[in-house]
């Protein structure tokens, strides 16, 4: 039952599982890690027993088990920490609105979210796809700022 990962498969020796990146993906995958180890320690548990009861202890056995037990806890704890950090501290925009993860644009004000800023249209602020030369929304010609147009061209000259 230690290899089953998770409904009944098991997982091919020396390969890790995949990392979630969502807080969705890492809670399914703490639900997962938490009822293998529930498995784990019951098997354990019984295992124990009989050893004891058969006067035939293994502790090597026993030592393989609860090493695998406290690689599950290490991982559980890790992504503990993931969702505490993301919860506690997470991006919030200059509004005071928490910006959700993966989120490009702040939902209270509309601004953008991220390192990168985001073009937007100088008549209507809208923001716009990279490469346009007219906006989707009011529909005026975009003009692109010097340092935008160095970016984009590949000999720093602007576009007429």
């Amino acid at each position: 039952m230690a290899g089953l990962w998770p409904f009944g498969r098991t997982r091919a020796a020396g390969t890790e599982p995949r990392r979630a990146s969502t807080p969705g993906a890492l809670k399914r995958e703490r639900r997962a890690l938490t009822r293998e180890r529930n498995a784990l320690v019951r098997d354990l548990g019984g295992i124990v027993y009989e050893m004891y009861r058969l006067d035939r202890f293994r502790v090597e056995l026993v030592t393989d088990r609860c090493r695998t037990l406290a690689a599950l806890d290490e991982r559980i704890g890790e992504i503990d920490e993931i969702l505490a950090s993301a919860t506690r501290r997470g991006p919030r925009c200059e509004c005071g609105a928490p910006i959700p993860w993966g989120a490009h644009f702040c939902q209270n004000c509309g601004r953008p979210a991220g390192p990168r800023p985001v073009v937007a249209c100088a008549r209507c602020g809208s923001p716009l796809p990279a490469g346009v030369r007219f906006c989707s929304s009011c529909g005026s010609p975009v003009e692109l700022t010097p340092e935008l147009a160095a970016d984009t061209e590949p000999d720093g000259e602007a576009v007429a």
